[in-house]
């Protein structure tokens, strides 16, 4: 099948789609991620010590 070639035009929005769709799936697994490493701080501040409050505000600043 007869496949025309791209224009210069078409081609660059095609790149901005992907560029957009690539910075919404990105928004979600950060939110996702996010969410997923504020659990595990939470369940390191349930533990006792200092060692695990120390985990709980590493684990924190790995937040994107």
């Amino acid at each position: 099948m007869f496949k025309p070639e791209l224009s210069v035009w078409e081609k660059a929005m095609g790149w901005r789609k992907r560029q957009m769709v690539e910075c919404q799936i990105n928004e979600v697994s950060n939110k996702i991620r996010n969410d997923t490493l504020d659990e595990v701080a939470k369940e390191f501040d349930k533990m006792t010590g200092d060692t695990a409050a120390s985990f709980a505000v590493f684990v924190r600043n790995m937040k994107r």
